[in-house]
């Protein structure tokens, strides 16, 4: 079982969902997040006065999948969060030891 972390443009978030959702994950965890790499951020004016905008808003994605679940998800995600420009975001994929529905008690993959 694999954790996979996404990093994206806020505006991609509902074809980032779709397209995990139509793999057949079920279940994910959304935040929102502020966060700087190579875009370095930008300047905006506001009443006149310029300011610096150092963390841009990004969207913090999580999905556990099942291994046999992980590459098609990674790919899925790279297809619809891709605009081609600086600061379309990262993923990250995590190792998991356990997953356990607290519910139900289940334990591993059909916990997911």
């Amino acid at each position: 079982m694999k954790l996979i972390t996404a990093i994206i443009k806020p505006f991609k978030l509902d074809e980032v969902r779709e397209a995990i959702a139509d793999l057949g994950v079920q279940g994910i965890t959304v935040t929102e997040v502020k966060g700087v790499g190579r875009q370095k951020g930008h300047t905006e004016l506001y009443r006149g006065a310029e300011y610096v905008v150092d963390f841009l808003p990004k969207v913090r994605v999580d999905a556990a999948v099942g291994d046999s679940l992980v590459e098609q998800v990674i790919e899925a995600i790279e297809k619809t969060a891709v605009t081609g420009k600086i600061g379309d975001g990262k993923i990250f994929v995590f190792e998991l030891e356990q997953v356990i529905r607290i519910r139900t008690g289940e334990s591993g993959e059909d916990a997911l």
